[in-house]
């Protein structure tokens, strides 16, 4: 979406009107999306862009922010971006509830390394002391993933 005052709002409201919950959001300026890309590109030698666009993306990505959200109605939210023309891409993610006690995150986190998976991203948060965590996980494989938590 734009990097500009009011855009998450009016995404919100959207959202609110069609009676999609948002369960889980993070948002991170673009341009660090975009640099993150380049890096990768050196790492794996892979040509995903070159030095040229790298740096006539990281100018159009610096007025965009690349928002996650978790909803609660996945069809209906596409449908939704889709007619009002939002970018967007749908990732498989894994939300996982967590007590809210130390050890936990390292607990999950280990078991996505013992099976040697990557995670590519996460995000996650807890209201109060005596609530439980969620947290959302993007894995590099979802479905050796969803093994876990079976």
């Amino acid at each position: 979406m734009q990097n500009v005052p009011g855009e998450l709002g009016k995404l919100t409201y959207l959202l609110a009107n069609a009676g999609i919950n948002v369960d889980a959001l993070t948002i991170q300026d673009a341009s660090s999306y975009v640099k993150e890309i380049f890096q990768a590109r050196g790492k794996s030698l892979k040509r995903i862009a070159s030095a040229s666009s790298y740096n006539s993306m990281r100018k159009d990505s610096a007025e965009h922010a690349l928002i996650r959200l978790l909803v609660n109605n996945t069809d209906k939210a596409v449908d939704l971006l889709s007619k009002n023309e939002y970018v967007f891409d749908v990732m498989p993610v894994i939300a996982v509830e967590l007590e809210n006690k130390p050890g936990e995150m390292a607990r999950i986190t280990t078991k996505f390394g013992e099976e040697g998976i990557n995670i590519n991203y996460v995000y996650g948060s807890v209201s109060s002391p005596d609530a439980k965590c969620l947290f959302v996980f993007c894995p590099e494989d979802i479905d050796k993933a969803a093994a876990i938590f079976k």
